[in-house]
């Protein structure tokens, strides 16, 4: 798949044109984001009986939104270039998808270690077991989704017509908020009952 007539790309990058794409998105995204917060709100007995994960919340959404971000941006880029193929053979995408998934095995490892120092002095201390297994769990769990929703939400703009610069890191970042506060309440549920 080829990258689109330069010219073409040149009159997307009006405030006008980039408004009337992104605001209804953004409104649509703010909407499902207080879902996040419901969540919480649905499971906070869960939350305060268990301090130590509340330092795994805002973390653990950001860097599902991050990983997402990072392969969209990839994504994006290479679709600009016409590199990008749509197409399960596609290496550099598996090299990609790969290396989002080293990136978060990683990251939910070291995650779980220093939340539970962060619990030791702070909060409640939890098993380092319970809490390695629900972070490194839900962190990969989230990472795949987030793999997921970045190669959709790039195919999807890119069949849209819509430059994917400007609506799939949102789009990632937001979905993978929501998600992210759902898998890792599933998962300490799992693990903790």
């Amino acid at each position: 798949m080829g990258a689109t007539d330069p010219d073409e790309s040149v009159n997307t990058w009006s405030v006008r044109s980039i408004v009337a794409t992104m605001f209804p998105i953004l409104i649509a995204l703010s909407i499902l984001e207080m879902g996040s917060g419901y969540v919480l709100e649905e499971l906070e007995a869960t939350y305060l009986a268990n301090p130590t994960l509340l330092v795994l919340v805002p973390v653990m959404i950001g860097m599902g939104g991050n990983l997402g971000a990072i392969l969209s941006s990839r994504l994006s880029t290479r679709l600009h270039l016409g590199l990008l193929e749509f197409d399960p053979r596609d290496e550099v995408l598996w090299t990609n998808v790969l290396a989002i998934l080293g990136l978060a095995a990683t990251i939910f490892t070291a995650l779980g270690i220093v939340a539970w120092l962060v619990g030791q002095f702070i909060a409640e201390p939890m098993a380092l077991v319970d809490l390695m297994v629900i972070s490194v769990v839900s962190g990969m769990v989230l990472a795949g989704l987030a793999i997921v929703l970045s190669v959709l939400a790039t195919y999807v703009s890119y069949k849209q017509g819509l430059d994917p610069d400007d609506t799939t890191i949102p789009v990632v970042t937001n979905v993978c908020d929501i998600l992210g506060v759902i898998v890792l309440s599933g998962v300490a549920i799992v693990v903790l009952n």
